[in-house]
């Protein structure tokens, strides 16, 4: 079946692997990439789909609800799958409104947009088999737990950073507006992802940027946060199977059952690229450098992504150590990427972040 698809973020990490993934596999499908751009956003992991005749982006920002309205009425999209958000939580916490704005306003300008046109267009029988709201979210909605348990699709939300609560405001937004007006949306809730072209403010791709150039490694606090880590193409192929046969109102956690505290992420990835790199074992461990914790810093994430396993029938395929090996790969073969990405704003931002801590 034909459809036009709007997939908002696409030029960021997990986008950018969600749009490949459905150019490719669905050549029916007409993807468009709405992406404003903003640091973390970059056309260049796009490269090898850009020439696509069914792939096409439009520049665009989804908190001018005046140009979202008018994109939805001109190319009358069947689906959406939203992942556009500001999502570094030490950002948000510098910059709380920025993350208000694109999160949470930006999510209901395109729900308002969504509704308007199919609403307008089709009967509602229709529009329950047609069309789809999806909203791409995080488990950090769920708030921080203890030694045990995990995440399930019926904990309570307790977010505890501007950026989680930002998203927990998005989730609410999208299952009102599916309560309120009927519209046709599911929410999935995903751990922390890892993968090539993943922008290096976040914890592997920041550790294997500076590992190769020898800078200090800085973790907070002692390390010892848990986080539940998936290979961003796992998480790609549970959207394309969520997307595809998810009912609608529904939720789904996606995790990688793969819990790992973040001074051992850090010492995995420090002894992997001493191998690569043909330095003496242990050497990159030295420049592993504790830093004052982030505020409100959540001790453990776990998904529990039985539903989806059950329901659906999607499981992970890649293991953690196969992952980091394709991710240090990556980065390693794909340095213009890395020079391009960390220059200019970023080092700005990474010497206000990091240095005197």
């Amino acid at each position: 079946m034909e459809k036009k698809i709007l997939i908002t973020g696409a030029a960021g990490f997990i986008g950018s692997h969600v749009a490949r993934l459905f150019v490719n596999k669905y050549p029916s499908y007409h993807i468009y990439n709405l992406d404003k751009l903003t640091y973390a956003g970059n056309l260049a992991n796009l490269r090898d789909i850009e020439s696509k005749s069914n792939y096409t982006f439009i520049k665009g920002d989804i908190v001018d609800q005046t140009f979202i309205d008018k994109l939805f009425q001109e190319h009358k999209f069947d689906a959406v799958i939203h992942l556009a958000a500001e999502s570094h939580v030490d950002r948000s916490i510098t910059n709380p409104n920025e993350f208000v704005m694109t999160n949470v306003v930006g999510t209901v300008n395109l729900l308002n947009a969504a509704k308007k046109l199919w609403n307008s267009s089709t009967q509602n029988s229709e529009l329950n088999t047609h069309n789809l709201f999806y909203h791409v979210s995080t488990d950090e909605v769920y708030g921080s737990l203890g030694d045990t348990g995990m995440f399930t699709e019926e904990t309570s939300y307790d977010p505890h950073s501007p950026y989680s609560a930002s998203k927990a405001s998005s989730d609410h937004f999208v299952r009102a507006y599916h309560d309120t007006y009927k519209l046709p949306v599911v929410i999935s809730n995903c751990s922390n992802n890892y993968g090539p072209y993943h922008f290096p403010e976040k914890l592997v791709p920041l550790v294997l940027n500076n590992i190769k150039n020898k800078k200090p490694l800085p973790v907070y606090g002692k390390g010892e946060n848990v986080r539940d880590w998936l290979f961003v193409e796992d998480h790609a192929k549970a959207i394309d199977v969520i997307f595809h046969n998810a009912k609608h109102g529904s939720t789904y956690n996606i995790g990688g059952h793969n819990e790992w505290k973040n001074i051992d992420v850090v010492r995995l990835l420090c002894r992997t690229m001493d191998k690569k790199l043909g330095r003496a074992e242990g050497e990159s461990e030295k420049l592993i450098t504790f830093v004052t914790d982030r505020a409100g810093h959540d001790l453990r994430y776990a998904i529990d992504s039985t539903k989806l396993q059950k329901d659906l029938g999607w499981v992970p395929s890649v293991t953690f150590e196969q992952g980091i090996g394709l991710t240090v790969d990556w980065y390693l073969n794909n340095e213009e990427w890395i020079n391009n990405v960390t220059s200019g704003e970023y080092k700005k931002y990474y010497e206000g972040m990091y240095e005197g801590r």
